[in-house]
């Protein structure tokens, strides 16, 4: 009975990538015909560097929905970390320590997400929400309104460079999903994370971890973010305290329009990767339409409402 529960459940959500693949490639053919700027390989090659950029970031946040919490910190943590970054390498001028910095800074902000999730047992959405005002602050205050630009050449190789002819961010978007699929799917760690998202109290009669597990991914979505800001970083080659204000709403769209529950125990990493090629793709498209740009985040809004509200009706289906 539960290997029978196991495979429907593995096939609704084969169906649900699959549908999401369908509507990347509808998108792609309405792009096309409505204007021919789209179809170009620099157009396309921007898309999928803009789409893995959104997928690191995303990719840690999967990790923490999958438990049916939320991290709204990703954004700031992404900003906090590359301003620390970009201070490091300024005054040292070296890019190891500025990528060890920017790393750690976003793994120790995950740590104390993830402490005042377990530790104090703060509901997921108030901790993130006051880790973001406490991030934006700090950066604001630590960066006193100066701009940092200028990066050495090898650093902004990873954001802004090429290896035959592929945009850099893509390698390391590839790398991330081959690895974090391995992780979330074949790792007993990943499983149990599932696990914890689908019924934490049987996850905690059943032997699982549950607060080490809420621990690790609070600390893997701030290890993601702290990487997506050297990215970022990278490809902006500019730092200032606002980097990180408008980055949270983007990569929660990407993970729910890629199929992972609000509510725990189901998504997948490559289901954030085709959600952060739909918004991407959608954006995309507005910005070469020359659509007003202030009607993107009313665009972003309406799909992660659709996005949830196509998932209860998923789950009502699915219980009936």
């Amino acid at each position: 009975m539960t290997n029978l529960l196991v495979e429907l459940k593995t096939s609704a959500q084969l169906k649900n990538l699959f549908f999401r693949l369908v509507v990347v490639v509808m998108i792609c053919i309405v792009l096309s015909f409505l204007t021919e700027a789209f179809f170009t390989t620099n157009n396309l090659l921007n898309v999928l560097r803009q789409a893995s950029l959104l997928f690191l970031m995303a990719s840690g946040l999967t990790l923490v929905l999958l438990t049916a919490g939320i991290d709204l910190s990703v954004g700031a943590n992404v900003g906090m970390s590359a301003c620390v970054a970009a201070v490091v390498m300024t005054n040292t001028g070296s890019t190891l320590l500025g990528f060890v910095s920017g790393i750690g800074c976003g793994m120790l902000i995950g740590v104390g997400n993830g402490l005042l999730v377990t530790a104090l047992r703060l509901p997921s959405f108030i901790a993130t929400y006051g880790m973001l005002w406490i991030l934006h602050g700090l950066t604001y205050y630590f960066m006193a309104g100066t701009t940092i630009n200028g990066f050495e050449k090898s650093f902004r190789f990873i954001g802004s460079g090429y290896m035959y002819g592929i945009p850099v961010p893509i390698y390391i978007m590839s790398v991330f999903l081959v690895l974090g699929s391995i992780f979330t799917k074949y790792s007993i760690y990943g499983q149990q994370i599932y696990a914890v998202g689908a019924n934490p109290l049987a996850a905690r009669l059943s032997g699982v971890p549950v607060n080490r597990r809420l621990m690790l991914v609070y600390i893997l979505s701030g290890v993601t973010a702290g990487l997506a800001s050297l990215v970022f970083l990278a490809r902006l080659n500019s730092a200032e305290g606002d980097i990180g204000e408008s980055l949270t709403l983007p990569a929660i769209a990407a993970v729910l329009i890629g199929g992972t529950s609000l509510f725990g125990g189901v998504g997948t990493l490559f289901g954030t990767l085709i959600g952060a090629l739909i918004l991407t793709l959608i954006l995309n498209g507005m910005n070469i339409l020359t659509i007003d740009a202030n009607y993107q985040a009313l665009v972003t809004g309406v799909i992660i409402i659709l996005s949830v509200f196509l998932d209860l009706l998923f789950r009502r289906k699915s219980s009936s």
